[in-house]
């Protein structure tokens, strides 16, 4: 039997030597490797935090110490050494344990993570909370460099530093966000790591103290104090934060020697620890951006299963903005560190004075997008659907009251499928419809969607084009870019007595459920403004109107229908067939379409039973 399998409980942990503990990391960093193998997930953060997540547990008690893991997506050494470790084979499957901290897994989840930059607040008013009670537990948030771009992170800094809370944040230093980390402080902190001053002393105080073992061991446990010493003026010290660091995060002795230390200090508490995402397996430290989000691999070499290529929407948008900025100079392309994910790595190396990656900064991003607009550049933001929640105020205040035009590529739309309810995008219809000034569009298929982009572009206003993750039906995808009437929907078959409105990719399963039951099909392409004439048509000729869409039933596409069946007094019934008040949960987006009765079967059903 192995190490591993005798931790059940971080009780366990702490009966380890420090030899022990060595062993244990490289035990999890193969199971990790292994099990991500199998059921995919997120492996280069994970293959980074194992000796960190090692030694928070030896030395600190969790939960009554609290962990809060900034963004979630590196909990899966945590999640082993809760009690989860033979639940790792239902990794981010329906009804299996989540990619992502989650309160009602684990009592040693304390807070549940999944966009970036939340930790330090909620780290600090759990600290403030302890201190009410008397108790001497210490909260902990643990942050990425990528993390710490945004400004709630920051927004956190100021609030503690100012407090005497026992609070401690850890600066998970590993040079990377989702995609290449950008901006001022990844600079600073890579002149930090670099600094000739650290390095030039440290080298020769090992020389001098080398000679004289117990002042080495002296200064090793004092290490700490003397790079506080030795790096004047750290930011973080200017916050009001004791800076420790920085320290290598792969050294499980010298994290546990300076955790210790720093468990039993008092105040804001900062340190600052460098690792490696994949460490500890060659393909991953090779490529860390292949393998941070990945599906099934072979885990001798990493090599990936080949795809049977098929555009996806992200695909589609990739090749539309170099296509249109081919031909408009004005056009600039924003995104809030996801390059990679929104498609735009080929735009960025075509298009680099236009290419604007704003680290995870969604409200930076669309106000920085308003300001590019107002000097009459034509910015293209393109984002998921889950984080353009975060940067609400901005579009209303900043954009949409001001009416600046700007397009954007909304990605992520509706279903995601395994990342779960952190990612979903099951609102942004509801909570942009409701802004004045804004056009909004949802294609049924690849070429619509590039057509629907072209239109948004080329709309004086602001538009919004929502597309899901994955890809569509197939469809041809013209060259030619050609604009659709703004507000206009499409007849794709006639029927009678039932008339099934279909919004964005519920489209084929529509068609597929309007031929058995010979219902009328519409492709209605926007969700704003809606078809007035053609639902008020529809809806005298109907019995029946049936909306379908991939968003919250409460205020998206079908609640606009229903307002308009209203207002009219029209005398036809109403079915809303969409994601119900929950929120939505992991799982293939297959099964998670099933379950939400957004299948050609399920449809089918749904009318029936409201005709009964």
């Amino acid at each position: 039997m192995n190490l591993l399998d005798k931790i059940n409980s971080p009780k366990d942990l702490k009966k380890l030597s420090r030899s022990e503990l060595v062993i244990l990391c490289d035990e999890i960093r193969n199971f990790i490797i292994e099990s991500v193998s199998k059921t995919g997930g997120h492996l280069s953060s994970n293959l980074g935090v194992i000796e960190l997540t090692v030694a928070l547990h030896y030395v600190f008690d969790c939960p009554q110490d609290k962990f809060i893991w900034d963004v979630g997506h590196q909990t899966y050494p945590h999640k082993i050494l809760t009690g989860r470790k033979k639940k790792m084979g239902t990794l981010r499957a329906l009804g299996g344990i989540s990619g992502f901290p989650k309160i009602l897994e684990s009592d040693y989840d304390i807070f549940g993570t999944g966009h970036s930059s939340t930790s330090i607040s909620a780290a600090l008013g759990m600290a403030e909370a302890l201190k009410k009670k008397n108790l001497e537990h210490k909260a902990i948030a643990i942050i990425g460099d990528g993390a710490m771009t945004a400004g709630m992170a920051f927004e956190g800094l100021n609030n503690a530093g100012d407090s005497s809370n026992n609070i401690l944040v850890i600066l998970n230093d590993n040079d990377m966000s989702i995609s290449k980390n950008v901006g001022a402080l990844n600079n600073y902190l890579a002149k930090l790591m670099s600094g000739n001053l650290y390095g030039s002393i440290k080298r020769s105080s090992k020389a001098v103290l080398s000679v004289i073992p117990p002042m080495l061991e002296f200064a090793k446990r004092a290490e700490e104090h003397m790079k506080g010493m030795v790096i004047p003026g750290t930011l973080f010290e200017e916050f009001g934060f004791n800076y420790i660091g920085p320290i290598d995060g792969h050294d499980l002795n010298a994290l546990i020697d300076t955790l210790s230390n720093l468990k039993e200090l008092r105040g804001p508490q900062f340190l600052h620890v460098a690792t490696q995402k994949g460490f500890g397996y060659e393909p991953a430290e090779i490529d860390p951006n292949k393998f941070h989000g990945v599906g099934q691999f072979n885990m001798n070499d990493g090599a990936q299963p080949l795809k049977t290529k098929k555009a996806t929407y992200t695909d589609v948008f990739g090749d539309w903005i170099v296509d249109m900025a081919g031909t408009d100079k004005k056009l600039c392309a924003i995104t809030p560190a996801m390059s990679d994910g929104s498609g735009l790595n080929k735009f960025s190396e075509k298009f680099p004075d236009r290419f604007f990656d704003v680290g995870i900064a969604e409200q930076h991003a669309i106000t920085f997008a308003a300001g590019l607009a107002r000097e009459n550049y034509k910015p293209v933001i393109a984002i998921y659907s889950t984080f353009l929640q975060r940067a609400y105020d901005q579009l209303i205040h900043d954009v949409a009251l001001q009416n600046i035009p700007m397009l954007l590529a909304i990605d992520r739309a509706g279903i995601v499928g395994q990342d779960g309810p952190t990612h979903s995008g099951s609102f942004d219809l509801s909570f942009l419809r409701c802004i004045p000034n804004i056009v909004i569009m949802a294609p049924s298929n690849e070429n619509e969607c590039r057509q629907m982009l072209y239109t948004g572009f080329k709309f004086k206003g602001i538009s919004a084009v929502r597309y899901p993750r994955g890809s569509g039906p197939g469809s041809s995808i013209k060259s030619m870019m050609v604009a659709i009437p703004i507000g206009k929907a499409e007849l794709i078959r006639k029927g009678n007595k039932i008339a099934l409105l279909a919004f964005g990719n519920t489209l084929d399963e529509a068609l597929k459920a309007g031929e058995k039951i010979n219902a009328t099909v519409i492709n209605m392409r926007f969700i704003k403004p809606l078809d007035i004439k053609l639902i008020r048509d529809l809806g005298s000729s109907h019995k029946l109107l049936v909306t379908l869409e991939e968003n919250a039933i409460s205020g998206g596409a079908g609640s606009a229908v229903l307002e308009i069946i209203s207002e009219y007094g029209l005398k036809c019934q109403s079915l809303r067939i969409g994601i119900p008040d929950e929120f939505v949960e992991q799982g293939s987006q297959e099964q998670l379409r099933k379950k939400y009765g957004l299948d050609a079967a399920s449809i089918i059903k749904s009318i029936e039973k409201k005709l009964t």
